[in-house]
């Protein structure tokens, strides 16, 4: 039966006979390089909290301005479909950090060295596979289930494009407005608002870590009756914007998770353990002689890991039918034939024109035969063959769920906990275990990943294209191209940051009694970074795999079999000081560390289930209850200094939008709606630049710390000396005072002004 598709239910705003620039090189050109400056931020976000947020709007209103700027220089007008390719290349950053950040980091974790050509091959497999495998689905999600699917993120990002609307695009669509109108100056204050937080955000970050001009972190500890109970918050502007864009109910339900660690499961443990006298496995010190943080690494981290695990799972298991929808829709819509312009057989709609199908799975089939023989992926054909299962699952699942909860609520991590989970009970039944198989299965986990965070992002885009009337084959051009080019660069920044906060441990602390036989020992290293100007020596490299007189790690080796030192890496690392007493930054990412939980647990049952167990009831107990589990979840693993932070500019969004919903142009709207209106709000895009800025200066200042090194101790000296915002009795209490001015600017300018 041929297939008859009924009409769009809406009309684009740019009509499909109007020909307008579109796919131009220095819309697909700035797209891409925003692309990878949100990319960086957000791969930043998800190693330091385990999440990121949507970069749709800031990319946007950056490509509005910009564009805007380049007029005023003599350039040409853009429209707004340039504007729109330039938001899809610029938004496949943001998915990709997540993917990557989430899973890259646990081969780390497990002991395996970091190779860049593994990390940029899986980001570039990853994106573009997940890409591919939404473009068949497109008409059935976007168009035919136009009004069930509302995509939050990619509607918005179409408001903010028709408001910004030029001249040319309005005459294109039908309305005349002039350059001096109402929403050409909105426009001009949305750009300056997002760029204003953005130097601001950069501004703070580099007063306080770098000029050390206040504490970027303070922390308060606790007596009886909270012994070893403590609480704290890491003062920056990315953080803060994280909170008020996710919005209050998120936040809070993290920062309680939080709460329930450093305030109740700490000292709890603290207060049974105190009087034993032997260690308490995983730990290996008495609990009498732990601090907070030693009693969160051995016992809390296990207990948040089987929470996190329980919540993504029952997410996904609540999800069930949307999945079963999900993949019939995108079943049925594989093979179904474009809109034609006539009964007659004319050439399909401008706004109907896809990649042909043949080159889709040309694609697919050859990304498939790269993962299957590319030596970095360690990938054997059944491997390739779950990617290609799993990766089809999934893509088609993230799309429909982002088309109804949006990005921020889709639930990846667990659709890659499943993968992880289904993956590696595969190979414990056909005996593949050990060391061998643990970048095989995870490999496969990280690709399906990414290729679901990016589908799902190509949903958002592909529904913002679908409402301003683009052309959704160029957008997938541009995507394409954006996701390449993120990849790119992402892998050198993910090693970047690992590598400014490794700490090279002497073993005489750790492990001053093991030896090994370095003849047999191939591989060599040398010390990277700051420590690398005190020993130039060349090193055997031992991965040590059990706890045996000292901690599981790599090993520098000397030639005569003793152990020189332990590298502690950036991320996850547990040596936040080097032996000359300069701090570094380490990286919690929480959920890459479940994803090599889940590894070692199932291939060499090498998890402490007890205290898993736990962790999965609090889930269990919470779910009951009717809480969101995985965000409190997220929030029991990682410390209370992470989540303390998004909660306050949670608490922000709540006060901003509570006062705002008093106005009379909210009169009327349901809570929906006021979530909708304060995502397109100033609030927002002050948050959005807090975000970028921050992150991007954490970034750099990461990249520098080796350069900068003799800078850094020497105002680290002065400070401590001189400084008391940094260094004293009430520096926590006056680091707070910074902070506080940034946090009355975004409720400031979240408010808005009542419309007559």
């Amino acid at each position: 039966m041929p297939y008859d598709p009924a009409p769009p239910p809406v009309k684009p705003y740019i009509p499909a006979t109007a020909q307008l620039p579109e796919l131009t090189w220095r819309a697909l050109i700035m797209g891409t390089v925003l692309g990878m400056v949100f990319g960086a931020s957000s791969l930043y976000l998800v190693l330091k909290v385990g999440l990121t947020v949507s970069a749709s709007i800031p990319v946007a209103v950056i490509a509005i301005t910009l564009f805007g700027l380049a007029k005023k220089a003599g350039g040409r007008e853009s429209t707004i479909l340039e504007n729109s390719i330039t938001q899809t290349a610029g938004s496949a950053g943001e998915s990709l950090a997540f993917g990557l950040g989430v899973t890259m980091p646990a081969i780390m974790i497990l002991g395996f060295d970091l190779e860049i050509s593994r990390v940029m091959l899986v980001g570039i497999l990853g994106g573009l596979l997940g890409i591919l495998m939404m473009i068949p689905m497109r008409r059935t999600m976007i168009v035919d289930q136009h009004r069930e699917l509302k995509y939050p993120e990619g509607t918005a990002c179409a408001e903010v494009l028709k408001a910004a609307a030029t001249p040319s695009s309005r005459e294109a669509a039908g309305e005349v407005r002039l350059e001096g109108s109402d929403e050409a100056k909105a426009a001009r204050q949305r750009a300056f608002i997002i760029f204003g937080g953005f130097g601001l955000g950069l501004l703070y970050k580099v007063l306080s870590i770098s000029l050390k001009l206040w504490k970027d972190t303070v922390n308060f500890v606790f007596g009886a009756p909270l012994k070893a109970g403590s609480a704290g918050a890491e003062i920056s502007p990315e953080l803060l914007g994280v909170g008020y864009i996710i919005g209050p109910r998120i936040a809070m339900t993290m920062a309680a998770g939080g709460v329930l660690s450093y305030l109740l499961l700490i000292p709890m443990i603290k207060f049974f353990g105190e009087l034993l006298t032997v260690p308490v496995s995983p730990g290996t010190m008495l609990i009498k002689d732990m601090g907070p943080d030693d009693i969160r690494s051995a016992y809390v981290l296990y207990i948040g890991a089987g929470a996190v695990a329980a919540g993504g799972l029952i997410s996904l298991v609540r999800s069930l039918p949307t999945i079963w929808n999900g993949l019939k829709g995108g079943l049925s819509g594989i093979g179904k034939k474009s809109t034609l312009d006539s009964s007659r057989g004319a050439a399909p709609l401008r706004t109907d024109q896809d990649i042909p199908l043949k080159w889709v799975l040309i694609g697919c089939l050859g990304i498939i035969a790269v993962i299957t023989f590319a030596a970095p992926l360690h990938m054997n054909l059944l491997g390739a063959l779950l990617i290609l299962v799993f990766g089809f699952l999934f893509s088609t699942v993230s799309s429909r769920l982002t088309g109804e909860v949006g990005s921020s609520s889709n639930p990846i991590s667990g659709m890659a906990v499943a993968t992880l989970l289904f993956t590696c009970l595969i190979f414990l039944l056909m005996g593949w275990t050990g060391g061998r198989y643990y970048v095989t299965a995870l490999s496969v986990g990280a690709i399906v990943c990414i290729a679901a965070s990016n589908a799902g992002t190509t949903s958002q885009d592909l529904k913002t294209g679908f409402l301003v009337g683009a052309t959704p084959r160029l957008q997938q051009y541009a995507i394409l191209a954006g996701a390449l080019a993120s990849a790119l660069v992402l892998g050198p920044i993910l090693l970047k940051l690992n590598d400014a906060g490794t700490v090279y441990v002497p073993a005489a602390q750790v492990a001053p009694h093991v030896t090994v036989d370095a003849a047999k020992l191939t591989q060599t290293a040398q010390l990277q970074g700051p420590q690398a100007d005190a020993d130039h020596a060349t090193y055997k490299v031992w991965q040590k795999t059990d706890t045996a007189g000292g901690p599981a790690g790599k090993y520098l080796v000397r030639d005569d079999g003793t152990l020189a030192y332990l590298v502690d890496p950036g991320i996850n690392g547990q040596f936040h000081t080097r032996p000359d007493g300069s701090e570094v930054k380490k990286y919690d990412a929480p959920k890459a560390v479940l994803m090599s939980y889940i590894i070692k647990g199932i291939l060499d049952q090498q998890l402490p289930w007890t205290l898993v167990v736990f962790g999965v009831m609090i889930a269990v107990v919470l779910e009951m209850a009717g809480v969101n589990a995985l965000s409190f979840a997220v929030g029991v693993y990682l410390p209370l200094v992470s989540t303390l932070p998004i909660a306050i500019g949670g608490a922000i969004r709540w006060m901003v939008d509570r006062r705002n919903s008093t106005l009379p142009q909210y009169a009327g709207l349901d809570e929906e709606e006021m979530q909708a209106a304060g995502d397109r709000s100033s609030g927002t895009l002050l948050a959005s630049g807090y975000i970028a800025g921050g992150a991007l200066a954490g970034i750099i200042i990461a990249i520098t710390a080796g350069v900068l090194t003799g800078f850094d101790n020497r105002m680290t000296k002065w400070a401590e000396a001189m400084n008391p915002f940094f260094a004293g009795v009430d520096a926590d209490v006056l680091s707070l005072l910074p902070y506080a001015a940034i946090c009355v600017l975004l409720y400031w300018v979240g408010r808005e002004k009542a419309k007559r």
